[in-house]
C-alpha cells in the first residue's frame, strides 16, 4: 500500500520573529489563510488516506501539530532527537513497513506552497510507480523557472522509461551564473519530494550510509531511543542520494516553492501593483517591492523599497530584502533575551 510520510520539524528561523519554537512556519499563514501542514494534509486527500499518512516531529511541536492536524494518535512520531532528514526519513519508513510490509513511501516536508494539487498528486503517483518498477529512490525534480541559488539541483542522465532518468549528478546551491548553465543543460530544482519502496530503502542505506546502517537492527527491536542516540546526524540527500546508484528523477511542471525565507512571500502571496506584498494593518505611501508582516498596531511605511518589515511576537525587524536568506547570521548577532520567543 502507499503511504505519505510529512517532515515537520525544525523552528523555521529564517521567518523570525513571526516563527517561534511552538509556532514555527509549518503552523503559520504563510502563503495563505490555512498553514502549510494543513494544506500539506488535504493536498493527499483522495490519494492517500489519513491512516497511512506519516508526521515525523520533535517534542516541542507535537503537540500544537496534533491540535492542529486530525490524524491517528500513533501517527504523529516524534524524534528523540533531532538528527537531520537521514534518520527521521529510515525511521517513519520502517515504521510504515512494520504497520505494512509491502509499504511503498512518498516523502515531502510539511512547509511547502503548492498551487496545482491535481498535478502535484498526478506527479507522485508517477514517482511511485517508477519507485516500484525500477526497485530505485526515487526523487522529484521541478523545472526551474528561475536560477534560484538556495536551491540544489538535479542533473538528469539516460532515460530509464518515459517517466524518469537514471541521476547524473546533484549540485548544492550554485551561484547565479552556475544555475543558469544548469538550467541551460536540463537541471531540475531538488524538490525533497522523495518516493521508494520501504525494502529497496532499507537495502540503499545499508549498502551506502554508515551514519545509520549500523543501527537500524535497534528500530526492528523496537528501540527508537537507541537508534536516535547512536546514529550521526545526516541529510538524506548526502547521506544517500548522493552516494547511490539506484536513484531516478522524474520532472514536475507544477508551481512548488518551499517557502524557505521571507523573499519568498513575493512568490507565493499577491502583490499590488508596485509589488508589495502586505498582511495585517499597513498603510504604504510611496513604497516598492517591500514585504511586509504586521500582528501589531497599525503601521505607515513611506517613501521606502525592497524593505522586510515584520512586527510579531513583540518583535519589530527592519531587514534589507536582499538580506532575506541571510536572516540566521543576523539572529546569531543578537542578544538572547532579544532573539529567543516563547
Amino acid at each position: 500500500m502507499q503511504w505519505a510520510v510529512l517532515l515537520a520539524g525544525g523552528s523555521g528561523t529564517r521567518f523570525w520573529p513571526l516563527s517561534s519554537p511552538r509556532r514555527p512556519k509549518q503552523l503559520l499563514p504563510l502563503a495563505g489563510s490555512r498553514s502549510p501542514i494543513e494544506e500539506a494534509i488535504d493536498r493527499l486527500a483522495g490519494f492517500i488516506p489519513a491512516e497511512r499518512i506519516l508526521i515525523v516531529t520533535g517534542e516541542q511541536l507535537s503537540g500544537p501539530l496534533r491540535e492542529r492536524v486530525d490524524l491517528p494518535a500513533g501517527n504523529f512520531l516524534v524524534e528523540p532527537r533531532a538528527a537531520g532528514t537521514g534518520p527521521a526519513l529510515v525511521w517513519a519508513t520502517l515504521e510504515a513497513a512494520r504497520r505494512d510490509p509491502d509499504a511503498a513511501i512518498i516523502s515531502m516536508h510539511a512547509d511547502w506552497s503548492v498551487r496545482d494539487a491535481t498535478a502535484f498528486v498526478a506527479t507522485a503517483a508517477t514517482a511511485l510507480e517508477v519507485a516500484d518498477r525500477h526497485h530505485r529512490l526515487v526523487t522529484v525534480g521541478i523545472v526551474p523557472s528561475r536560477p534560484d541559488t538556495g536551491f540544489g539541483y538535479i542533473v538528469p542522465g539516460g532515460r530509464l522509461d518515459t517517466a524518469s532518468c537514471a541521476v547524473e549528478r546533484f549540485v548544492e546551491k550554485p551561484d547565479a551564473a552556475r544555475a543558469l548553465d544548469l538550467m541551460a543543460e536540463g537541471a531540475l530544482w531538488n524538490s525533497g519530494l522523495f518516493a521508494w519502496r520501504a525494502n529497496d530503502l532499507r537495502r540503499e542505506i545499508a549498502a551506502h550510509t554508515p551514519e545509520i546502517a549500523p543501527y537500524l537492527s535497534r528500530l526492528d527491536g523496537g528501540d527508537v531511543q537507541g537508534f536516535f542516540h547512536d546514529v550521526r546526524a545526516v541529510s538524506i540527500d548526502v547521506g544517500l542520494f548522493e552516494r547511490s546508484a539506484a536513484v531516478a528523477v522524474v520532472a514536475g511542471d507544477f508551481s512548488w516553492d518551499d517557502i524557505g525565507t521571507w523573499e519568498a512571500l513575493a512568490r507565493v502571496r499577491s502583490r499590488d501593483r508596485r509589488g508589495n506584498v502586505v498582511h495585517g494593518p499597513v498603510t504604504l505611501v510611496d513604497c516598492s517591492d517591500c514585504i511586509v508582516w504586521n500582528d501589531g498596531p497599525p503601521m505607515v511605511l513611506s517613501g521606502v523599497r525592497d524593505l522586510v518589515v515584520v512586527h510579531a511576537n513583540q518583535r519589530t525587524l527592519v531587514l534589507d530584502r536582499a538580506r532575506a536568506p541571510d536572516l540566521k547570521a543576523t539572529l546569531d548577532a543578537l542578544p538572547a533575551e532579544v532573539r529567543e520567543l516563547d
